[in-house]
């Protein structure tokens, strides 16, 4: 079933060389956050945050692109509507 399938895909983001990764699932929840030590400097913190957003950003277009590929072999390539997965 596709609730099934989606919680079964997992993608990750990365941001700044791979400084900063976001893993993201099928159901759009992040699973998990990984920040290298290196992109932590207490007095760049906006340079951080910006990582981080930057990663989020990479995994959700990612995992947009991911349903809709695991959809389309589900439905047999129809087209899905425009903002449907949310993009």
């Amino acid at each position: 079933d596709m609730q099934s399938k989606l919680a079964e895909i997992s993608v990750t983001g990365s941001a700044g060389g791979d400084m900063v990764k976001v893993t993201v699932n099928g159901q759009m929840s992040v699973t998990d956050v990984t920040i290298d030590p290196i992109a932590v400097n207490p007095g760049d913190v906006p340079m951080l945050e910006d990582l981080v957003l930057a990663a989020m950003s990479d995994a959700m277009a990612k995992v947009r692109e991911k349903i809709q590929s695991e959809v389309s072999s589900l439905t047999g390539g129809m087209d899905i509507p425009p903002g449907f997965m949310g993009g």
